[in-house]
């Protein structure tokens, strides 16, 4: 009998867990800094928000083994709502067992309830297995290009 993933929306008590794959996540990520305060509060700010923003968790056997977000915002391109996709992880020793692909999907599917007609992603550009991974399940790529400006509050 094959092992199944429980595919769910995180809760609050997931967020030392949830930290912690991000820090995974951004030690591959050249641009982002591991820093488990920062990203603690992140996903507290998203779980606050619930009407514009999703963090779905993939579960094996009781313990968080992937997540992934989606923050929704108005594209004018589309005349309507899209999703930007992030922080899509798997841990390490879970890969290539359709967890990513699960919360791809559960992403997708909560983005089609709120009306959303476009999903955009950033990855970076030396994570080959991720680009791939993505090409794989119909995402492509566009000429448009990441800029970043940090704000000091």
């Amino acid at each position: 009998m094959g092992e199944t993933n429980i595919i769910r929306k995180a809760e609050k008590r997931d967020i030392g867990i949830l930290a912690d794959l991000l820090g995974s996540l951004f030690a591959i990520e050249t641009d982002f800094a591991i820093d488990v305060q920062s990203q603690q509060q992140g996903l507290l700010l998203l779980l606050e928000e619930p009407e514009r923003a999703c963090i779905m968790v993939a579960e094996r056997d009781n313990r968080i083994v992937g997540m992934c977000t989606g923050q929704i915002l108005v594209s004018t391109a589309a005349g309507g709502l899209k999703v930007i996709v992030e922080d899509v992880v798997v841990a390490q020793g879970m890969r290539g067992r359709g967890i990513g692909t699960e919360l791809i999907t559960a992403i997708e599917h909560w983005s089609r309830a709120c009306g959303v007609k476009r999903m955009d992603l950033l990855a970076d550009r030396r994570n080959s297995p991720a680009l791939d991974f993505y090409r794989q399940r119909d995402w492509r790529s566009t000429e448009l290009v990441a800029l970043q400006k940090p704000l000091l509050v």
